[in-house]
């Protein structure tokens, strides 16, 4: 975050020892370490937040999309057509394969034998 190094974190404390003393100079580190640590919390909190409420608005949106979806699969059921094929013809070869199978079996109909 901040590029500080040990050599201004030592002339730092020198300048706080010489201003403040060896008497306030703990209490205020103490306070000033507080401060930091309290907004380095609130800035987690936030950016906690802020990924939660993304996350929440990308999982909304497959939702949205399969309700949409879902609506236009149940108008076409309620208007009577067949969802895979919305002009309302069947498909090409669901007529034929609803005459030939029967039941799975590779011959003709048990009904057409000799």
């Amino acid at each position: 975050m901040f590029d500080v190094g040990f050599a201004e974190l030592l002339l730092l404390s020198l300048v706080g020892l010489l201003v403040l003393g060896p008497e306030r100079l703990p209490r205020v580190a103490r306070t000033l370490g507080g401060m930091a640590r309290k907004a380095r919390g609130s800035w987690l909190s936030l950016k906690r937040s802020i990924e939660a409420e993304m996350r929440a608005e990308e999982l909304k949106e497959p939702l949205k999309h399969f309700e949409s979806e879902f609506k236009s699969t149940v108008d076409q059921v309620k208007s009577g057509l067949s969802p895979t094929d919305p002009a309302g013809s069947p498909t090409p070869g669901t007529a034929a394969k609803a005459d030939t199978n029967h039941g799975g079996n590779e011959g003709p109909p048990a009904n057409d034998r000799p």
